[in-house]
């Protein structure tokens, strides 16, 4: 993997802020628009998506990085439910919901698969030390 010099390079930081993007732009509109509590809810959790991407980046360590991008992975879940409780209550289109949760769940899988290279390198490194 070639080292990356900022979040915005990143491909799950990429996909999380298209998803957030998105989402704001779903609440401009009913029945969101209106319902204030859910509205400001699945915003926080699609936005926090891509936020821990970027603190957690930020902090130059992979620790760190690997600390918040399981916080990443935790809001996605956050976000995919709320998806589901919207498009249970008909209050989300069929073809919207589909789009945002198949994207949720590549972030998802794309998030824990860097996760676990990372936590080999660390492993790696540490090996190499002693």
């Amino acid at each position: 993997m070639s080292k990356i010099d900022r979040f915005e390079d990143l491909e799950i930081w990429k996909i999380a802020n298209a998803i957030a993007v998105d989402v704001y732009l779903l609440c401009d509109n009913e029945p969101l628009k209106s319902d204030w509590g859910m509205k400001d809810q699945i915003r926080r959790a699609a936005c926090s998506m891509s936020d821990n991407i970027a603190e957690g980046f930020e902090y130059n360590n992979n620790p760190d990085f690997i600390r918040f991008l399981n916080y990443a992975k935790g809001s996605s879940g956050e976000f995919r439910n709320k998806l589901v409780i919207l498009n249970r209550s008909g209050k989300m289109e069929e073809t919207l919901f589909t789009d945002l949760y198949l994207r949720s769940i590549e972030f998802s899988s794309k998030t824990k698969s860097l996760i676990e290279y990372l936590r080999k390198f660390e492993a790696d490194k540490k090996r190499q030390k002693v």
